[in-house]
């Protein structure tokens, strides 16, 4: 999940860490053996962490920024050990640093844009079991089991569409009009940092930093682990902390240092944000809608049957979902229209960002072309891109139906025709604002393809669609964002290109095997376990509803989802219209929704994040600049490399020694 951001201004000083007297290597030197080999190294702890936060909320925050530590901090420490050998090693350069960031982030992405935590797992017989047999549209013919076989053959034959896809708008995009991509420029600055003596100097401190809270999130798991028995219910992950009463509403805070980490990167709206979703839902909406059993629903049913508490608990957060995707979807293709009729007028400049220097105009114009020279010396052939797109979307045409029968091929082939303009739209909206919506381009693509084939297998149709949909629109979206950081580091989009082509390579491999330790050690799915997996029933309820229309929702449903759809839509609409100063106030609706169906702890989690963060810039705001994010970084990494020995754990059967839990004082006293 992208956090947003306003345009920034590209200043001087920005630019001269990249420009300073120093040698640019050629492109095949920025590629080199020990940066593959730490960007495999990383890309298994970053898919491990897309995974936990895929399978647990379903909000991914970027690590570009820590991936561009952590691969520096690597490098070095390999550097250092050899040197105790008295091994020379090469110069560490900013491109090469570059070059792995990029590496694992192509690598990581696929762990996202993969579905393993959406549309591919609500393909199963778990997902399936879940809705019901007896649920109109969900039928068994429309299952398909995770498998290593068909996963790492689905990504290799659709991940590589989005690199070819936009490769040769690169300069358009970057130079041309200028795109911000805040966090890929805010990842540029940090690689330029580390690479001068100062920056250097901050750098081994943030490493130290990020190396400390990694360390105490790891131990923390460990001790936590000790507590929290053989069921879902001990542990501290049950800690009821502000009542036994607020428990049974989801109300508590449950001690993740994911969460408390994700609150420290994402921005105070976000959080603020989810907070307030899980207060309308699980504090007022959903306790009003459990008063209405017997009369809206049956008061005998189970707790996880769509017809119905569960019911409204899916639909509503989807009509808020599609309600936010299609106004964005909306306001950027007229952004686009627009800002592109406008570059035409203006003879290809498009001013979206104002390039200014204190200094005066002639140091930033020699700065800003020797940038260019850069950026555009190392060009990746048209014909390459055009040819590796038509033979990557020829090859996919006819392997996909083979995985996938109920998507014909011609189907495939009108999703590979449509896809590089919807490609360019999101890759265009997250260079203006930081959001990436792949996942809503692949939901409107699940949406009419499940239509499109109805009764006939529709669903897992509309599935497998949304997977081709979103790889090809994430993929594009990452690799400019990259560009913009190889743009601002000096280095060669070749190198960026065939880095990006390393790093999907290795996803497509790495994403499956880390979800496979998840699926075979842990109860994926269980909607009462740690491993919810939400998106999973939202998406295959969203393509059944594409097949069967609105005719299986709860009663009062549909009126309810229609108010929330109008709503989320009214709300970015005010935050649109509205001065910054007002704007800035105003919650996001796609964060409000995803507690309203997986509940509210995770939101308390970030709030204290995020509180920390609104008091730690009150006291200190230099250094909460400088160590915010290496503090979160830990927080994440340490908790994801726990999942490999909790996952170990697990397989071999091995249960925690105790069991902590708590039960009303007066009827049963506490344990």
């Amino acid at each position: 999940m992208g956090s947003e951001a306003d345009a920034t201004e590209l200043t001087g000083p920005l630019l001269a860490g990249a420009t300073a007297e120093e040698a640019v290597p050629p492109w095949r030197e920025q590629l080199t053996v020990r940066g593959i080999v730490v960007s495999a190294i990383l890309g298994v702890l970053f898919c491990l962490i897309t995974h936990r936060l895929n399978l647990t909320v379903g909000i991914i925050p970027s690590l570009n920024v820590a991936a561009g530590l952590l691969g520096y901090f690597l490098v070095r420490t390999w550097t250092a050990a050899l040197a105790r050998f008295g091994i020379v090693s090469k110069p560490f350069t900013r491109q090469e640093n570059t070059v792995i960031q990029t590496c694992v982030v192509a690598c990581y992405g696929i762990a996202f844009s993969g579905g393993f935590g959406s549309y591919m797992l609500a393909m199963d017989q778990n997902t399936y079991e879940l809705i019901g047999a007896d649920y109109p549209g969900n039928r068994a013919e429309d299952v398909k089991n995770p498998s290593l076989g068909w996963m790492i053959g689905f990504m290799f034959v659709v991940s590589f569409l989005g690199l070819f896809s936009l490769v040769a708008l690169r300069k358009v995009m970057v130079i041309d009009y200028k795109l911000t991509y805040p966090t890929g420029t805010a990842t540029a600055m940090l690689i330029n940092s580390f690479h001068t003596t100062s920056g250097a100097e901050l750098a081994e401190k943030q490493v130290g930093c990020l190396g400390k809270y990694l360390s105490i999130s790891f131990i923390w798991n460990l001790f936590k682990w000790f507590f929290s028995g053989a069921g879902d219910s001990c542990g501290f992950d049950n800690f009821p902390s502000l009542g036994l009463a607020a428990f049974k509403n989801t109300f508590y805070f449950d001690f993740s240092p994911t969460y408390i980490g994700c609150g420290l990167i994402c921005s105070h709206i976000v959080n603020c944000s989810t907070l307030l979703g899980a207060i309308i839902s699980w504090g007022f909406l959903w306790p009003y809608i459990t008063s209405k059993a017997g009369e809206w629903y049956p008061a005998d049913l189970g707790g996880n049957d769509f017809k119905g508490l569960y019911g409204y608990k899916v639909f509503i957060p989807v009509s808020v979902i599609l309600g936010d995707g299609i106004y964005n979807i909306i306001k950027i293709i007229y952004a686009t229209t627009k800002e592109i009729v406008n570059a035409r007028s203006k003879q290809g400049r498009l001013p979206l960002v104002w390039v200014q220097d204190e200094d005066g105009s002639s140091k930033l114009s020699s700065e800003e072309k020797l940038l260019n020279e850069v950026f555009v010396k190392d060009s990746i052939p048209p014909w390459l891109a055009g040819s590796g797109y038509v033979g990557l979307a020829a090859i996919s045409t006819a392997t996909v139906p083979m995985m996938f029968p109920q998507l014909k091929w011609y189907l495939v082939l009108s999703a590979y025709v449509v896809a590089p303009l919807l490609a360019f739209c999101n890759s265009y909206g997250t260079g203006l604002t930081d959001w990436n919506l792949a996942s809503t381009y692949g939901k409107i693509g699940l949406f009419i393809f499940a239509s499109w084939v109805s009764q006939h297998g529709g669903v897992i149709a509309g599935l497998a669609a949304c997977g081709v949909m979103m790889s090809i629109v994430s993929t594009a979206a990452d690799l400019m964002q990259d560009f913009k950081t190889g743009y601002l580091t000096l280095s060669s989009p070749r190198s960026m290109f065939v880095s990006q082509l390393i790093g999907t390579a290795l996803g497509c491999v790495i994403a499956p095997l880390t979800f496979w330790l998840y699926w075979t050690a842990f109860d994926i799915g269980n909607p009462d376990g740690m491993f919810k997996a939400p998106y999973a029933v939202i998406f295959r309820e969203m393509s059944i509803l594409g097949v069967e229309g609105f005719s299986a929702l709860p009663q009062h449903c549909l009126a309810i989802c229609t108010f929330f759809f109008f709503a989320a839509i009214a709300i970015n609409l005010l935050k649109d219209v509205t001065p910054d100063s007002v704007s800035k106030f105003v919650p996001l609706p796609m964060a409000m929704a995803i507690p309203f169906y997986i509940g509210a702890y995770f939101a308390i989690d970030m709030f204290v994040g995020t509180v920390i963060l609104f008091v730690w810039e009150r006291v200190n705001r230099k250094e909460s600049e400088d160590f915010a994010g290496a503090v979160a970084s830990g927080l994440i990494c340490g908790d994801g490399i726990w999942s490999v020995p909790s996952a170990i754990l697990s397989i071999m059967r091995i249960d925690p020694p105790m069991c902590m839990y708590f039960k009303p004082s007066v009827a049963y006293g506490l344990i």
